[in-house]
């Protein structure tokens, strides 16, 4: 999948063949996310980056973390300030991150750096670094490598990507690879993939579930600190 294809404002409004069925969308925080808060890997002034419908933000927001969800997507703000109206959300292109300098100690990028080009990514972290104080801490989720060609993704993620890009301003302290956990059963991706990718979607089948049924996908899961 080409990301520069991808219009996240329209599957916001389901006005995709996708419809409102998206791949992220839990309706409740990421299982990774929550693993990282019991672990108190969150705190200080909190930014979800890409924070899509705000289930994430919002559940950051109810360990009484002061939590800022961005979305460059304005119906998925919208929809976010719907879920979850006592967390502050706003729109805002996080190659830039205009107005937040020094602000946050803490960012959660729940699956936002893969849909970003090599050169919006550099962007992204520089803006990064502009809005966080030093010393503040960086979770990223990102698709690896190992995610089946199949499977809908912007872009693949290597490990020397991400040594390279996000070290250049921050000391990494863990990159592992992981799990992310979609709202799909693998029925419903298959059927999916069929229509955006019209192909035969055999290779999914070698993805694992959750207890839930729901697909689980290959990530890299990396925490770094700002120098």
């Amino acid at each position: 999948m080409d990301v520069q294809d991808v219009d996240f404002e329209q599957l916001y409004r389901g006005t995709t063949p996708m419809g409102r069925k998206m791949p992220w969308d839990l309706g409740a925080p990421q299982p990774a996310v929550v693993a990282l808060a019991d672990a108190g890997e969150f705190t200080g002034d909190v930014l979800d980056i890409g924070c899509g419908l705000g289930d994430n933000s919002a559940f950051l927001a109810s360990r009484g973390l002061r939590v800022t969800g961005l979305d460059g997507a304005p119906s998925a703000i919208e929809q976010a300030r719907t879920r979850a109206p006592g967390v502050t959300f706003a729109v805002a292109d996080a190659t830039k991150l205009e107005g937040y300098e020094g602000r946050f100690d803490t960012v959660l990028d729940s699956a936002l750096y893969h849909c970003l080009s090599e050169d919006q990514r550099r962007q992204y972290l520089a803006a990064l670094t502009r809005a966080t104080r030093p010393g503040a801490t960086l979770h990223l989720f990102a698709f690896s490598p190992e995610v089946p060609d199949a499977f809908p993704a912007p872009y693949l993620i290597t490990e020397a990507n991400l040594r390279e890009t996000v070290g250049k301003d921050w000391t990494i302290e863990r990159l592992e690879p992981t799990v992310y956990t979609t709202s799909m059963t693998p029925e419903e991706l298959r059927q999916s993939v069929r229509m955006i990718l019209d192909q035969d979607p055999a290779e999914l089948d070698r993805l694992d579930t959750d207890k839930d049924g729901r697909v689980l996908v290959p990530v890299w899961q990396l925490k770094a600190v700002r120098r």
